[in-house]
């Protein structure tokens, strides 16, 4: 996965943002979220991922997230999730989708048809709980801002999800403190 960032600080919490290329809009079905929102939650429970918050948006995804090995974990999410999503994709007849994802594949892709994810995950390291407030903030509110929600909890595939009383959320996420 090439990127000019790099997450060297094992020890801190990241920032992470991952897109889809060209900014298509591959999460517009439940289906497609649930399986990054299950690989998420895969690498929390079985690759040391920490996992303190997330939104999944409908091109794009963000999370605060720790591991002592997080290109690896970030890397094994993406390859998994778009064999999982192209499969999807298939299954849902969006061809028009899969037509752009091909035309989308970085020239230097020749094992595969399709491009589903831009390179790299852009880790920023958090130093200072006013960082993370900010970082978390940010996050939540995503889809209020695109105007999908009035409040951030009322978004089904977010942490801020949690917090709706009542709710099953779709993952538990770490404590942070």
């Amino acid at each position: 996965m090439r990127s000019r960032y790099y997450a060297r600080e094992s020890e801190r919490a990241h920032f992470v943002t991952s897109t889809v290329v060209d900014w298509l809009p591959v999460f517009t079905s439940p289906a497609c979220c649930d399986i990054l929102a299950q690989s998420l939650d895969y690498c929390r429970r079985e690759k040391g991922l920490r996992l303190y918050v997330w939104v999944i948006m409908e091109n794009h995804f963000h999370a605060v997230v720790q591991s002592a090995e997080l290109p690896r974990v970030m890397e094994d999410l993406k390859k998994f999730t778009a064999g999982k999503l192209l499969a999807q994709i298939k299954a849902e007849h969006r061809t028009w989708l899969l037509d752009l994802l091909a035309g989308g594949k970085a020239a230097h892709k020749t094992r595969s048809t399709y491009q589903l994810w831009q390179e790299g995950y852009h880790p920023q390291a958090i130093y200072s709980d006013e960082t993370m407030l900010q970082k978390i903030t940010y996050v939540h509110l995503n889809p209020v801002r695109r105007g999908w929600v009035a409040s951030p909890e009322h978004w089904r595939y977010s942490s801020a999800h949690e917090q709706l009383p009542g709710a099953l959320p779709v993952i538990r996420c770490d404590p942070w403190r």
